[in-house]
Parts: C-alpha cells; structure tokens; sequence
C-alpha cells in the first residue's frame, strides 16, 4: 500500500507516517508520485530532530501538504514507518506562505498508542515547559536559512488537533 493510501485513523487514534526520524540532520519529505522519502534539505549545523517528524496521512493541512506531526518519544524509529497515535495538543505556528501574505503550518504533537513510559501524558500541559520551549525553539530556529519567517502562536491541547485532523 502507497504511504499516502494510508487512512488517517487508527482504532482509538490515527496514523503518523515517519519523513525524518529522531536525530536526523537531513529533512526528508515523502513524494507521493514515487511513494518514496525525498532528501528535502539538510538541517543547519548542530540541528538534529529532537523526535520522529512526519504527516498525518489522507489530510491536508492549510500549507497544501499533509497535517505535520511530531511523534513524543524517547527512541527513534525509521523513515516510513508508520506510527498509531494520539493527540498530546497543537502547536499553532504561522509562517510566510510561498505565495505572499502569511499561513497556518500547525504542528501536532503526538503520542503513540503504545507508549508505556508515556502512558500518563494526556496533553502537552503534563510536559515540562522547558520541552515544550525546546520544541518551539527547534521549529522557529531549524528553519533560519529558509524563507518562512515563523512565529509561534501558542499551544492547544487533543480537541484542537482532533478539530485540525477533522477539517483537513
């Protein structure tokens, strides 16, 4: 089955497709046409994705793209895989969009069904805030070099992303 034949949702949550796993350097983009993951662009120096990053397949999100994901773990998995989920909360960013003016590019964070170090975690507030802040950190500065210019609106919690996964 293509990666992007795989439904959104999963018994008691949804899909998150891996693009670039935990520790990665290089952003990986999954091409849909060749069912394939991309060399998108390296991450600039010292950058390295603090968690498996990838999209929630079957949506679209206000970019065109599929609904972003970052999957809240403490191992890495592999591009491609694909991960079953639930909603930690949103992180609510906007950027510059490629065709002038500004854009939503919202970014769930999420929890995979079967995490048991993490079973306790209902929403991004049960983290620290000093993660919550790295996460910030990593979004706004891994694309310094990149014409994005973005800026963190705030984080929502599970009903958003569920609003988010609903309306794509």
């Amino acid at each position: 089955m293509p990666l992007s034949s795989v439904p959104a949702r999963a018994e008691g949550g949804f899909h998150v497709v891996v693009e670039a796993p935990r520790g990665a350097t290089l952003k990986l983009k999954h091409d849909p046409a060749l069912d394939v993951m991309i060399g998108h662009r390296p991450l600039p120096l010292g950058f390295a994705y603090p968690y498996d990053w990838g999209f929630v397949p079957g949506t679209k999100a206000s970019d065109g793209d599929p609904v972003d994901a970052l999957v809240y773990w403490d191992v890495s998995s592999y591009p491609g895989v694909v991960v079953r989920c639930r909603a930690l909360g949103v992180l609510a960013l906007e950027q510059d969009a490629k065709r002038g003016g500004r854009e939503r590019n919202d970014r769930i964070l999420a929890l995979p069904l079967v995490h048991s170090r993490g079973a306790a975690l209902r929403t991004h507030a049960d983290l620290d805030r000093r993660v919550l802040e790295e996460i910030e950190h990593f979004f706004t500065s891994s694309v310094f070099f990149e014409p994005k210019n973005p800026r963190i609106l705030g984080w929502q919690g599970p009903e958003d992303a569920e609003r988010l996964l609903a309306g794509s």
